[in-house]
């Protein structure tokens, strides 16, 4: 197809290239798909580097080199390399777990712009149990020394949840003292694995308030210090959140099959016809392939959302939230108020957090199979 962009779809700003969903650790809330990718269905080097020189043609300005664990690849430094070599910013998402010192040597002499390292807890007891691996935590200091020594920008990304929201203030600390530039507040959304743990994850609204009192605050005291950016959760949200910021607006992902989706979750949405950047190019499954423009703009939106004075800020919110909630995929997302079934994330959020004992978590593992979602 040589058909020009169409003038209503910008290019596409950043990829995320998942690499492998290899992981050591067992995080309960994995965004990963319920089916995970196996390695002998990964994409080769040579197919991920033409991926990236085509990101770079079509306008991509930054990639995300991430999985599951993406240094798990033997190939991490010829894709990192191959990045800079046709001018995309490469932030490397890592566990830190399974990172060497030569390696990040590596990585850095090949052109490493930035790393983003998870941190499951403010110390070690909380962050070993929730990642599901013993030592992790003192690992991932020890990681995240080595980047600032390298000279590289480091992010903390910490996903919050019941097991850990009462560290938020503790987290702030711990990225200032790594010497962090930035500090990922992100709390849980329930897609995926972290769905069928939705019970044992859900925190109570005056936690979830008082952690974002913590972030505000925080903001104002290290502005030049720390930038904080914040994921607010959906089930307690007045509006829902751009989904990527837009369907088909800003972003592709693409999975380790080579699949390439509009978001992390999309394959949980079961019409969508996904196609593979092994038979199409970059530029093409952009702009034509199905899944990219089933959801793309507003003119599939229900008339509440194509009528609503934010349907060019929040695009309608999260299809897969609306699927899984709503059982429609076109459906109005229930985290916004103005949903009929507002009510119905509501209740769910409220009934789950006033658990006494949350039931234990489904540990993440490539052979493991979730049970059912408390409904």
């Amino acid at each position: 197809m040589n058909a020009p962009r169409p003038v209503s779809v910008p290019a596409p700003l950043g990829l995320l290239a998942e690499l492998t969903h290899r992981c050591p650790l067992k995080c309960p809330y994995c965004s990963n798909p319920m089916e995970l990718d196996r390695r002998s269905v990964e994409l080769d080097t040579e197919t991920w580097k033409r991926v990236f020189t085509e990101a770079a043609a079509l306008g991509v300005l930054h990639t995300h080199l991430s999985g599951g664990e993406p240094t798990a690849r033997r190939d991490i430094v010829e894709l990192t390399r191959h990045c800079a070599e046709v001018g995309i910013y490469s932030n490397l998402i890592t566990s830190g777990v399974g990172v060497s010192q030569d390696l990040l040597t590596r990585l850095v002499d090949a052109g490493l712009d930035h790393v983003q390292l998870s941190i499951q807890g403010a110390d070690g007891a909380v962050n070993d149990h929730v990642a599901g691996y013993r030592g992790a935590y003192e690992k991932k200091r020890e990681v995240g020394r080595w980047v600032v020594d390298a000279g590289l920008p480091l992010t903390l990304n910490a996903v919050i949840h019941r097991g850990n929201i009462h560290q938020v203030g503790d987290l702030v600390g711990l990225a200032v003292a790594m010497g962090a530039k930035r500090l990922e507040v992100a709390h849980t959304q329930y897609y995926g694995w972290a769905y069928a743990n939705r019970a044992a994850l859900m925190p109570a609204k005056p936690d979830v308030d008082r952690a974002i009192a913590i972030v505000e605050a925080a903001r104002t005291r290290l502005e030049g210090t720390l930038v904080i950016d914040m994921v607010i959760p959906d089930y307690y949200a007045k509006y829902p959140k751009a989904c990527s910021g837009g369907w088909g607006r800003r972003s592709i992902n693409v999975a380790p099959s080579g699949k390439a989706l509009p978001c992390h979750a999309a394959e949980t949405i079961p019409h969508l016809e996904f196609w593979n950047v092994r038979e199409h190019s970059l530029r093409d499954i952009w702009l034509f392939s199905p899944a990219f423009t089933a959801y793309r703009g507003t003119d599939w939106m229900p008339d509440l959302c194509r009528t609503c004075e934010r349907a060019e800020i929040d695009w309608g919110g999260c299809r897969c939230q609306a699927l899984a909630l709503a059982g429609d995929a076109a459906a109005t997302d229930p985290a916004c108020h103005k949903s009929p079934l507002h009510h119905k994330i509501v209740a769910l959020a409220e009934a789950e957090a006033v658990t006494a004992t949350p039931p234990p978590y489904q540990y993440r593992e490539m052979t493991a199979r979730a049970r059912e979602p408390v409904e």
